[in-house]
């Protein structure tokens, strides 16, 4: 990549590459949206991970089920890390197809600014990874998709997170000996998703010398365990997807509830963000200077 617009992404994808080659467990919350990208692009994460689940809900109302096409999901990478410093892993799904699909979508997600996609070895249409019902394809198949994945991208440090969901219908064994290619074949980053026990946790954190990812999903099928645990099991990077997008759907539920209830938000009170830190959240204090610098 020599665009000068790259040159911020690269140096992005640089330093992720590096924390997770340390020891310190990465903490990565889902973002879904722009609210949700800008109020934690100011935390100082590490890392951020667009959300499947929570970014084609907000984005199209539907359920992550295969409903999203890549031109939905690439305008979303797009919006997300245009709008962020902090690096963004993004939901690439199943590749959006063939072989050829898998190229163009990374191609798609790397320009975009990503700082890394995820592939998963499910058939399509997939499901989201703590819902019943998944199948997967051969492991070949999805083999073949990492190859054409790290073969495609133009930034060695752009990162290919492979994502296996074979535990819940075919049992850990079979997720195992799945990572592993994904690993030959040449992933970055290797997630098992939905292990069911800290036991399996550990198995996962024992198996492998790659970064390995943990999805936490707070009422899912993986045990919630301390950073400090996950950290001493293995793992490199623990991403919380539905954290955000969860807490904000309780939130309108209590303030619409509210609403309805007193017809209006008098004793809403703290419940709600102050609407002057949104403004500043959001970028206004620029449009009213520009609007100062310019005015007749």
């Amino acid at each position: 990549m020599t665009d000068h617009a790259f040159e911020p992404a690269t140096s992005a994808r640089k330093a992720l590459r590096r924390k997770l080659a340390g020891d310190t467990l990465v903490v990565a919350p889902g973002v879904f949206d722009m609210i949700s990208v800008k109020m934690a692009d100011q935390m100082g994460f590490d890392c951020l991970y667009m959300t499947g689940f929570g970014t084609v809900a907000s984005y199209l109302g539907v359920p992550d089920a295969g409903l999203a096409s890549y031109t939905d999901m690439v305008n979303r990478v797009t919006t997300f890390c245009g709008g962020a410093q902090t690096p963004i892993i993004c939901d690439g799904d199943t590749g959006y197809g063939g072989l050829l699909n898998v190229a163009h979508t990374v191609r798609g997600y790397e320009r975009a600014g990503a700082a890394g996609i995820q592939l998963e070895d499910q058939e399509f249409p997939k499901k989201c990874g703590h819902t019943p019902g998944r199948r997967v394809i051969e492991t070949d198949d999805m083999v073949r998709k990492i190859k054409v994945a790290v073969e495609t991208r133009e930034d060695p440090d752009f990162l290919i997170v492979a994502r296996t969901d074979a535990r819940t219908s075919l049992g850990l064994d079979n997720a195992l000996r799945r990572a592993e290619a994904y690993g030959k074949a040449g992933a970055d980053v290797l997630f098992v998703e939905s292990p069911e026990s800290e036991e399996e946790l550990e198995t996962i954190g024992a198996r492998f010398d790659l970064p390995l990812l943990c999805n936490i999903v707070e009422g899912g099928r993986t045990p919630q365990l301390s950073p400090d645990r996950l950290q001493a099991l293995g793992f490199s990077l623990a991403i919380y997807p539905g954290s955000g997008f969860c807490a904000v759907a309780e939130a309108l539920r209590r303030v619409y509830t509210d609403v309805k209830a007193r017809r209006g938000t008098l004793e809403a009170g703290d419940a709600l963000y102050p609407f002057d830190k949104m403004c500043d959240l959001m970028g206004f204090p620029a449009v009213w200077q520009f609007d100062k610098d310019h005015a007749s």
